[in-house]
């Protein structure tokens, strides 16, 4: 139900009246499940068949969407970023152009299929899109792979021992809440961006509803203290913005049924309207009579 509480919330709607033209593809679904060789020797995965299948429609579907505007992808849990980092690497190799990935998320998602101790497949598609093993046969084999040197990962607030010994293994950059709170969010994106636009690169951002403090976003199933505030999310969308680096975003992890009156999901196209352009003087203002 995440894709339609976005569209109730009015996103296609802001989208436009800030002047872009909207294609809306609809919700995408799955032809069939993946055959798989086995059952997986990790008897805590719940649902492999159907993640992978759905990995593949997304791929596809990202891939089919091509680069000549923002591809936005709805969701949904977190899983659904493996599709959209494996279509949009494809699409990164078919141009000759680097993809970069700004990861907003309070959990680093850089699980493998045997090091889950949950099973939740939302906790693995940063992992399989940067091609770390064990998902040959599983998942859909990568057309091109994400480096994990060019994935900026902000907001870590929630990082089990397995997943913290693979990030430190990689190259990838990371910057959680206390990183943020001494040196400031602005400084340590912008350095992420200039090395995205001394590359000619493209970013990937995929949003977490974690990533931002449970206060103001409460409609997710794994909330954690301490995230973002309404200031800082609207700055990073304000700095990508400006960048003009941006080729396509995940909205994840937005469970509706957990939301108190749709705040977050209103929240949330907030945040997209910001990354397209609005700011706060361009908000309306509610007249009180």
């Amino acid at each position: 139900m995440g894709p339609a509480a976005y569209r109730t919330a009015g996103l296609i709607d802001v989208i436009a009246e800030l002047g872009h033209t909207v294609v809306d593809h609809g919700d995408i679904r799955p032809a069939s499940l993946l055959p798989l060789p086995m059952a997986h020797p990790n008897p805590a995965l719940r649902n492999l068949p159907e993640i992978a299948a759905w990995t593949r429609a997304i791929a596809d579907a990202v891939w089919r969407a091509g680069d000549a505007g923002l591809t936005i992808c709805l969701g949904g849990d977190h899983s659904l970023s493996a599709g959209t980092l494996a279509g949009r690497a494809r699409l990164c190799a078919d141009s000759g152009r680097e993809l970069f990935v700004l990861w907003l998320d309070a959990h680093t998602d850089f699980h493998t299929l045997d090091s889950s101790v949950s099973g939740n497949l939302h906790g693995v598609p940063l992992a399989y899109a940067c091609g770390l093993p064990g998902f040959a046969g599983y998942f859909p084999d990568l057309r091109a792979r994400v480096d994990p040197a060019n994935v900026c990962l902000m907001g870590l607030r929630s990082v089990d021992a397995s997943e913290r010994r693979a990030i430190a293994r990689s190259s990838a950059i990371t910057h959680d809440m206390r990183a943020i709170d001494e040196h400031g969010l602005a400084p340590l994106l912008r350095a992420f961006l200039e090395r995205v636009a001394d590359a000619g690169g493209v970013l990937h951002v995929s949003l977490d509803v974690d990533f931002l403090d449970p206060a103001i976003a409460p409609a997710v199933g794994t909330t954690v203290p301490g995230g973002a505030t309404v200031r800082e999310a609207h700055l990073i969308m304000e700095m990508l913005c400006d960048s003009n680096l941006v080729g396509s975003l995940d909205l994840a992890e937005l469970n509706p049924f957990l939301d108190e009156r749709g705040r977050t999901a209103t929240l949330m196209v907030d945040l997209v309207a910001s990354l397209l352009g609005r700011r706060v003087l361009d908000r309306p203002t509610r007249e009180f009579t």
